[in-house]
């Protein structure tokens, strides 16, 4: 039984879509970043960047969503595929860590959550993700998935595809392979299972100024 310390968040979603996908059983933690749990001593432990999520496999724990997609695919050799599109995948996956998620993230903390209006800050940050989006558009001209195959590579970046349109971003009419894309994944049972996980866990939240102030550092709670 694995534990996964999660919070319905696009890199929360990663492990929890991929326990789904490849049928492990595991157990929900919640971890609720809003409240500060992200920095309690026994998270700490495991996941001493006090970023969700993490997993517990026993005697093993694991932080960083890619480096947990590894771990799981190779636990259960699913959805890593040997060579030659072995690396392909890991670059995709590099890919997200890289830039995807966080140039998304940081669209999203600006045009969202900020408190003060940055507009270089937006400009900059959603110019990168409709950059991104048009490299991955382009990836996807000529496959149903991102290597041709489904891989943990789509389940790194379908958590955050979604949340495009939070930030004005038309999927549909901009990037129509993405959105293909995108409506493939959404259909999956293990997708479905995972976002109803999700929202039965976030359906009471909400993000008031003390929240705030947690989420983005700008008032830890004291240890």
């Amino acid at each position: 039984m694995i534990d996964l310390y999660f919070w319905p968040t696009p890199n929360g979603y990663k492990p929890l879509i991929m326990l789904e996908e490849i049928g492990l059983d595991y157990t929900i933690k919640p971890t609720n970043i809003l409240t500060g749990d992200q920095f309690k001593e026994d998270f700490l432990q495991i996941a001493p960047n006090n970023r969700i999520p993490a997993i517990v496999d026993g005697s093993f724990s694991l932080f960083e969503s890619g480096a947990i997609l590894i771990y799981l695919a190779e636990k259960t050799g699913k959805l890593l595929p040997l060579e030659p599109n072995r690396y392909q995948v890991v670059q995709w996956l590099m890919w997200q860590m890289g830039g995807l998620g966080p140039m998304m993230g940081q669209a999203n903390h600006f045009i969202k959550y900020a408190k003060e209006d940055i507009p270089y800050g937006k400009k900059r940050y959603l110019n990168e993700t409709y950059r991104l989006l048009g490299v991955l558009d382009k990836q996807l001209s000529d496959k149903d998935y991102i290597v041709g195959e489904y891989t943990i590579a789509d389940i790194a970046c379908y958590p955050w595809i979604v949340q495009a349109e939070g930030l004005g971003v038309n999927i549909e009419t901009e990037y129509l392979n993405v959105s293909n894309w995108a409506k493939k994944i959404s259909g999956r049972s293990a997708v479905k299972r995972s976002y109803e996980v999700g929202q039965s866990i976030s359906s009471n939240t909400k993000i008031d100024n003390k929240a705030h102030d947690i989420l983005f550092g700008t008032n830890l709670p004291e240890k």
